[in-house]
């Protein structure tokens, strides 16, 4: 078709005028501002290939090993960078290997726009090669999908797809665009989607709320904060941090809203959950008010909600309705984006502090550094710890890192002692536990904050999920530094047969290849270590390297993560040992 007549509007540089449905793609692309997308091609989606391969020098395209690989590391781009993560792959095959990561993108609120190939809209139905549902495989783990059969409605779609992903409470979005539309012709104009009918993404926040909540402040003798990745996602840190400080609570915080609050701060009390800290676990059940910002009451936090925080009042600062007394009954809910109501209730919070209050938090933390944090620091047996690699990453780095974990053992050990002095700083999988995340997140992270160093975190079990995306990493040669801390197990769940089923290790231990190798046949330097005198020189190398850099550190293969809160439990159940 002759598109002579697009133009380049100087405000935009994007092209108005006639052009096939798979060019309009591109354009809507670079109508929202995408530079970076990670893909996998294939048949259903070639024709949006061949004109992304005419626009390379505005649009790069960073080709994954797997798709599963191209939403991880869309994840990781969104989660640093604070932009829509955008991955893209065909029909079929390639659209069901991006469930993993869209399932996990919208347990954790990531803003993700996914885009796949379809067959023609006349095979629809019949089990064409290649034919799958994935609208109706995708609907119960998007914020929004849709599919277009028609050229002409590829702009307005789009822009809808980029408003929902990054609006409200953020999250991936898919769009499934047919081959007849691809090669459809249609007359391009693309408006930035500003609203949508029935759609509010930030509930209005009722004055009376704000109040309530302050009275409650005020007049509160052991309040406590529990804060989540709400603070980070709604750009909130220097509220949080406005009203931590002048309220004078105690603050601690789940997994994804770790580095929200610089770790250092001194009313930053601790994680909360399963393997979080042992005095804001055990003092949620003493606290006379729970304060809830951005945060969901996941099970992983609550324990038995039979006897999670019964004694105390709560309020949630929360952005979406359906969380509110969706799993714990509220006194006071704040509606809307925590920046904003963080801010207004600023003014009615009496200055305070809660010396003695903040001394049993610290009582706690004594009785948890004698019986736990010590050995696992600073171990006296000859075996390495993990907890010893992050104190030696912590020391190089000075908590600047961005750590992206894995999921397992070294996972809860990476959020419990990492140290970290900025925001968007802890990339992890929280809500769905997948295995196999932190390598292509990281190279999605260290892309989406090339400035910054990106360490990646990973169990020897993890990381063979997704090995190949090493050859991700060689193509592109990005820098990311990635660690395995091998145990030869299964190590979280062989913590749990340990513990309580009798050290029946039922398919936990692993025979692992030689990693060494592996990453140098994808010419990524590499090392073992497994002496302690060794550790701190090769920790040394790895942040040293402008290239990327792989370690292995052979670490001791039956110990525990503690404390831990065994399913089922109270919080006030958590265990040392």
């Amino acid at each position: 078709m002759e598109t002579q007549t697009q133009t380049i509007t100087k405000e935009t540089k994007t092209a108005t005028g006639p052009m096939t449905g798979a060019e309009a793609v591109i354009h809507c692309l670079l109508a929202e501002g995408v530079d970076l997308i990670y893909g996998y091609p294939g048949g259903a989606i070639m024709p949006v290939y061949d004109e992304l391969y005419k626009f390379q020098d505005r649009l790069h395209h960073v080709l994954t090993r797997h798709e599963q690989g191209a939403t991880h590391a869309a994840q990781g781009y969104a989660r640093t960078s604070g932009k829509v993560g955008v991955a893209i792959a065909t029909s079929g095959p390639g659209a069901t290997n991006f469930v993993t990561g869209i399932a996990d993108a919208q347990i954790d609120s990531t803003p993700m726009v996914c885009i796949t190939g379809q067959v023609g809209s006349h095979l629809l139905g019949s089990d064409a090669f290649q034919e799958t549902d994935i609208i109706g495989i995708s609907t119960p783990i998007t914020k929004w999908n849709h599919q277009v059969t028609r050229a002409e409605d590829i702009p307005s779609v789009l822009a809808k797809a980029f408003y929902i992903a990054r609006s409200g409470r953020p999250g991936p979005v898919l769009i499934d665009i047919t081959k007849d539309a691809q090669f459809g012709e249609l007359d391009f104009k693309y408006e930035k989607c500003k609203g949508v009918r029935s759609y509010k993404p930030v509930p209005e926040t009722d004055p009376k709320t704000l109040q309530q909540a302050a009275e409650l402040i005020n007049s509160a003798k052991k309040p406590m904060i529990v804060f989540g990745q709400g603070v980070i996602l709604g750009e909130a840190e220097e509220e949080l941090k406005n009203f931590i400080e002048k309220s004078g609570v105690p603050a601690a915080w789940t997994i994804l809203g770790l580095s929200a609050l610089p770790t250092a701060h001194p009313l930053n009390v601790g994680m909360v959950g399963m393997h979080g800290n042992y005095g804001p676990n055990k003092l949620t059940n003493e606290c006379d008010l729970l304060i809830a910002i951005g945060m969901r009451f996941d099970d992983r936090v609550t324990g038995n909600l039979e006897t999670y925080a019964k004694q105390a009042k709560i309020i949630h600062f929360e952005i979406d309705p359906a969380e509110v007394n969706k799993n714990v009954e509220v006194d006071v809910a704040v509606m809307g984006n925590v920046k904003h109501t963080l801010a207004e209730i600023l003014p009615l919070v009496e200055p305070n502090t809660y010396e003695n209050w903040l001394q049993e938090f610290k009582d706690f933390d004594a009785v948890e550094y004698d019986k736990v944090i010590k050995d696992e620091l600073y171990p006296s047996k000859e075996g390495l710890s993990m907890g010893e690699v992050l104190r030696g990453i912590n020391e190089e780095t000075k908590g600047d890192a961005v750590i992206v974990s894995d999921v397992g053992q070294h996972q809860m050990i990476a959020c419990r002692y990492a140290e970290f002095v900025k925001s968007k700083s802890n990339v992890t999988s929280g809500g769905l536990g997948t295995m196999g995340f932190a390598l292509p997140a990281a190279i999605g992270a260290k892309m989406g904050a090339p400035e910054r160093e990106v360490v990646a975190i990973i169990g020897d079990g993890g990381y063979q999920m997704t090995i190949q995306e090493l050859g991700t990493i060689f193509q592109t040669r990005v820098p990311v530094k990635i660690v395995v801390l091998n145990n030869d197990f299964l190590g979280m769940v062989r913590q749990w047969q340990q513990l309580f089923f009798d050290k029946r290790y039922a398919s936990t231990e692993m025979v692992n290849p030689d990693f060494i190798t592996i990453a140098k046949g994808y010419h990524i330097a590499a090392k073992r270590v497994t002496k302690r005198e060794e550790l701190q020189s090769a920790i040394e190398e790895m942040l040293a390297s402008k290239e990327p850099y792989f370690l292995e550190v052979c670490v001791e293969k039956e110990n525990n993560v503690f404390p831990m809160i065994p399913t089922g439990a109270s919080v006030s159940d958590i265990r040392l040992c």
